[in-house]
């Protein structure tokens, strides 16, 4: 008989899963413990935290899909999907998160965190850098996609809804994730070409475009019968909300930024500040009437680095520094850029590990609102097919609005729908307006876009095609 030699790095590999798995089975069987307890716990704090330790750890496994390529936020939807639909296969452990009350808040403060980073990744000044062909791609790409959605493909293969919920589902389609095509172009050092800053551009211009949408159709939704007055009155609330939040970032924020300094210069303050001005700022936007969200992503466009120049450097930064006079002229330059670099992303970086505990939760629970009894009626698959189509030919017309660049790169680059797309699908599914049907419809949609642009973007790049 053969005896096979020992291996420490399959021994250490075995150990390792056991590990894993045995974790795993603590955790469900706690999940489980809690949802069959007959006492209060069962909705209570104690299963919360065991509901949010489950969601973040399967969350973990979506890092299986950027091996492949893929943003992590569609690993996150489809293990949401998973956990949500574990039912239909005997599994009910998962289904007490569901109906607990704590965890829709912390996904909507998950959202929140989103569209913070979002705008803390964009500025005003970059936005005017792309000028027109940016702003002529991004209205070509909301403009289509909405007709597309909400007056024409809409009623003609779902049929008998309520006229709110063709209006979501055209906003749905309007607006393009920043991040999943601005990783693409980066990955491949793309990011300074003409065709990347349109499409950044536009894509930022599309953020905002679509949250005005989302503002008006979320008033009809609730209101009725919406006047053309109370319409232009949403859309001038929004625009007098982001221009009033622009003034505050110039004129107010760095006073703000000073004051708070003298009281306490480190990372804790300016952290709290940060977080301070989303959290505000998306009571501001509520309290008058458009979505939260649109106040957080406000906040983070107008948080400039210069409004936090006041308080301690990064440690990055001082250690970097401190080696420049030891190193040679020819390095200096890029020592000191590089130095500036970690100054200028530091409120990023701060807000990054709370963005690791939140969006992941928001996007878990979408993706468990996904109900796959529905998809078992090939009608709905058809339908997603067909609208996911309509999806990818709103966005890659918005190409030809570019000018005289690659119009197919520019194209396919705003076809990603990604987390944007999910909000406005979430929001109208609270409100009542979207069935779990047309949901699910939506979030197949957000997934095929997410899932097939980047590899062929990524091809279009690499082999140059005009």
């Amino acid at each position: 008989m053969k005896v096979m030699k020992y291996n420490p790095f399959m021994s250490r590999l075995f150990r390792l899963n056991l590990t894993m798995l045995t974790f795993l089975g603590v955790c469900i069987g706690g999940v489980a413990y809690a949802s069959g307890g007959s006492d209060s716990l069962q909705h209570g704090a104690l299963a919360t935290l065991l509901s949010i330790a489950v969601i973040l750890l399967f969350a973990k496994f979506s890092s299986l899909v950027e091996k492949i390529g893929q943003p992590s936020v569609l690993g996150e939807l489809v293990i949401g999907i998973l956990l949500g639909n574990a039912a239909l296969v005997g599994i009910n452990v998962f289904e007490p998160i569901k109906s607990d009350i704590f965890i829709p808040f912390l996904a909507e403060l998950g959202v929140i965190i989103l569209l913070f980073q979002v705008g803390l990744e964009s500025n005003i000044k970059q936005m005017q850098k792309v000028g027109t062909q940016a702003l002529l791609v991004a209205a070509v790409g909301v403009i289509v996609p909405f007709i597309l959605g909400a007056w024409v493909v809409g009623p003609w293969v779902l049929p008998g809804l309520s006229n709110n919920a063709y209006l979501f589902l055209g906003a749905a389609l309007t607006a393009t994730s920043v991040g999943i095509t601005a990783r693409v172009f980066k990955d491949l050092g793309k990011i300074r070409i003409p065709e990347a800053q349109i499409v950044l551009g536009a894509a930022v211009i599309d953020d905002v475009v679509g949250l005005i949408i989302f503002a008006v159709v979320s008033a009809l939704a609730t209101l009725g019968a919406v006047s053309l007055g109370v319409i232009s009155w949403i859309i001038a609330k929004a625009i007098l909300f982001l221009v009033g939040a622009i003034v505050v970032g110039k004129f107010v924020a760095p006073s703000i930024g000073k004051f708070f300094s003298k009281i306490n210069p480190g990372v804790a303050m300016k952290f709290t500040l940060a977080i301070v001005f989303a959290l505000v700022f998306s009571f501001v936007a509520g309290t008058i009437g458009l979505a939260p969200i649109v106040g957080a992503f406000a906040a983070g466009l107008i948080l400039d680095p210069v409004h936090f120049s006041y308080f301690k450097k990064p440690k990055a930064t001082e250690d970097i520094e401190s080696y420049v006079t030891l190193a040679q002229s020819d390095h200096k330059e890029d020592l000191l850029n590089t130095a500036k670099h970690y100054s200028e992303k530091h409120v990023e970086e701060l807000i990054e590990p709370l963005a690791h505990f939140f969006v992941p939760i928001f996007f878990v629970v979408t993706g468990m609102s996904v109900d796959l009894k529905t998809l078992a009626n090939p009608r709905i698959i058809l339908v997603a097919l067909i609208i996911t189509l309509v999806a990818f030919i709103g966005k890659y017309v918005a190409g030809f609005a570019a000018g005289k660049v690659n119009k197919h790169i520019v194209g396919v680059g705003m076809i990603p729908r990604g987390e944007v797309g999910l909000i406005f699908a979430t929001a109208g599914q609270q409100l009542g307006v979207i069935s779990a049907e047309l949901f699910s419809v939506i979030v197949i949609v957000v997934m095929l876009t997410t899932l097939i642009t980047p590899p062929i973007l990524n091809s279009m790049l690499k082999r140059k095609i005009v």
